[in-house]
């Protein structure tokens, strides 16, 4: 499963981006089913309302939660890019620990998660 980064989700929310349709066009050539995590459907919804986006099928899109096991991985996540001088936010180490947590491949533009599998 592919778990879908803010920025992913937006892209593709954006009827002029060429590279939203890109994306998607990857995403769906994977044959992976995809989700989003809890904590980032915070940041969708808050660009949603703001740029008053249809909502409707980013609502439909599979939540896996944020637990305790993932504010534990997520402390790792980010104390770890910290020691190597890296830092990294941490609503993006949350994220990356939903999908680190839940099996899912992480699908984002960030530069600063290259500790997550997979990298668009």
């Amino acid at each position: 499963m592919i778990l879908l980064d803010t920025d992913i989700i937006i892209e593709v929310l954006d009827k002029k981006s060429d590279k939203g349709e890109s994306l998607m066009l990857k995403i769906i050539e994977s044959g992976e089913r995809y989700c989003k995590s809890s904590v980032n459907l915070n940041e969708v919804l808050y660009c949603i309302d703001k740029y008053s986006i249809d909502s409707h099928l980013v609502l439909q899109i599979p939540t896996p939660g944020y637990s305790k096991g993932g504010s534990e991985r997520s402390a790792s996540l980010e104390l770890t890019a910290e020691r190597k001088s890296k830092s990294v936010p941490r609503i993006d180490a949350i994220i990356a620990s939903v999908a680190i947590n839940n099996g899912c491949s992480l699908y984002t533009l960030d530069e600063h998660l290259k500790f997550s599998k997979t990298q668009v």
